[in-house]
């Protein structure tokens, strides 16, 4: 594509600018006290669409936070690519963690990003990588070189689930029509060393409650004769692994791939440093299910995590006290074959089952999904692989992830089309963590590499 790369020099700092300006939006969907900045978040990303050549742009409500649709249509005989990402972001706690604030976007250097990355909630995961799209139909519209079709779906219920886009999905299928998929909400192995996610896993997310006694106790009057909720819960989870980090509940492991000897030696010839890895979360060992390695358990293996425990006393000082009541969080990620619904009625069943006298114990399902792999033998990963070529002179490598995604699958089955997974952030980007960022190179990179995702989408269906 002609002058793609002087384009973005030339327009760098207002990529970065606008790019802050979003970055500023406390979009926390999962916290309702930020409902009004999700809304304004909506709009930004709207008027975003139309400046960037959209030519119908609409905010679309559904019963929880608008979906923002947008269409470019050159030729209804041409391919069209279907861009979808989200405006909404993770809750930033806890702040104090944060060395500078969540949402006063800031450059500064690191080691793997000396020439700056942007520290901000939502940096990397999605309004960087979502805000690349909109740049990169800017400059194929703006010099008139944007070869095929172009749609936006741009949601802000991603972070909570994507509980109304299936609805939204179904009803205007029509509208949503497509020919491909794309999606940054990924990552690359590193700076110089491209990839595409050719597979997440799934998602069941629940919240466990147990009950003892209609009230806090004194812990000295009834302490060792009345069930400590906490405690129950505390053995309870421990019980859910067991000593080689293999999950207990029955029938958990009956859908789960089991990936052939090829397929696993073919996955460990990515680069990967396990030194490396270690330094970055200074810890002094890595952790989990024996006889894997860990690209393999944090890709290709179902997972079960407590992502939040509580009950009691917490506050400063002492309180002696037996709670009344004890809760966690857990999520559990799936591989491609375990069904989401099913695993949770398992998990539920279980845990039910092991808790003993003395306490009562309820499982409230949250939000989950199902697991994807893509083909790499069809036009689009041809494309993105082409493209990512011409960027960064080295042909992408094929890599399962290990985040979920659950509307990919959803999207197959109502929309019948494949989706390409082309993301730029890396492993250190700390989404979901204090102190997210993303490197200033893979902002501009992916702005760079999109345009050339459509110019070889529109070629290879000529074919």
């Amino acid at each position: 594509m002609k002058n793609l790369k002087s384009y973005i020099e030339t327009h760098k700092t207002r990529f970065l600018d606008e790019l802050f300006a979003l970055l500023k939006l406390p979009s926390v969907s999962a916290d309702s006290s930020y409902k009004k900045d999700v809304i304004s978040t909506a709009n930004f990303v709207a008027e975003s669409l139309k400046a960037a050549g959209c030519d119908t742009v609409e905010i679309c409500e559904t019963d929880g936070y608008p979906i923002v649709y947008g269409e470019k249509i050159m030729d209804t005989k041409l391919p069209t690519v279907l861009v979808y990402g989200h405006y909404d972001v993770q809750p930033a706690d806890p702040l104090e963690l944060w060395d500078s604030a969540p949402f006063e976007p800031i450059i500064k250097p690191t080691e793997l990003h000396p020439e700056g990355a942007i520290f901000a909630r939502g940096a990397c995961d999605d309004k960087g990588q979502m805000y690349m799209h909109v740049k990169a139909l800017e400059f194929m519209t703006s010099t008139s070189q944007l070869p095929c079709n172009v749609k936006f779906m741009i949601e802000g219920e991603e972070e909570v689930g994507s509980e109304n886009l299936a609805t939204f999905v179904k009803t205007h299928a029509e509208k949503l029509c497509n020919d491909v998929i794309l999606i940054s909400d990924t990552g690359m192995i590193s700076k110089d060393t491209p990839s595409i996610t050719t597979g997440l896993r799934g998602l069941s997310y629940v919240e466990v409650e147990v009950t003892g006694p209609n009230r806090d106790l004194h812990s000295g009057i009834y302490g060792g004769a009345v069930a400590n909720p906490i405690n129950i819960l505390a053995k309870m989870i421990a019980s859910l692994q067991d000593k080689d980090n293999r999950i207990t509940i029955p029938g958990f492991y009956d859908n789960v791939e089991e990936l052939s000897h090829d397929e696993r030696a073919a996955m460990a010839k990515a680069p990967f440093s396990l030194e490396n890895y270690k330094k970055t979360l200074d810890i002094d060992a890595v952790y989990g299910e024996k006889g894997y390695s860990t690209n393999e358990r944090n890709s290709i293996r179902p997972t079960l995590d407590v992502n939040g425990i509580w009950g009691g006393y917490t506050g400063e000082g002492a309180k002696t006290v037996i709670a009344s009541k004890a809760y966690a969080k857990i999520s559990m990620r799936l591989v491609p074959n375990q069904n989401h619904e099913e695993i949770t009625q398992l998990f539920k069943t279980h845990f039910e089952t092991i808790a003993p006298d003395g306490v009562r114990v309820k499982v409230t399902p949250h939000h989950g999904g199902q697991g994807y792999v893509t083909p790499i033998d069809n036009i689009g990963y041809q494309a993105a692989s082409k493209a990512y070529y011409d960027t960064f002179g080295k042909y992408p490598i094929p890599q399962r992830g290990g985040g979920s995604i659950p509307i990919v699958a959803l999207f197959e089955d109502l929309l019948k089309s494949k989706t390409i997974l082309m993301g730029f952030g890396l492993d250190s980007d700390a989404i979901h963590s204090p102190n997210e960022h993303f490197g200033v190179f893979n902002y501009l990179k992916g702005i760079e590499t999109i345009p050339l995702f459509y110019k070889y989408f529109a070629e290879l269906n000529q074919k």
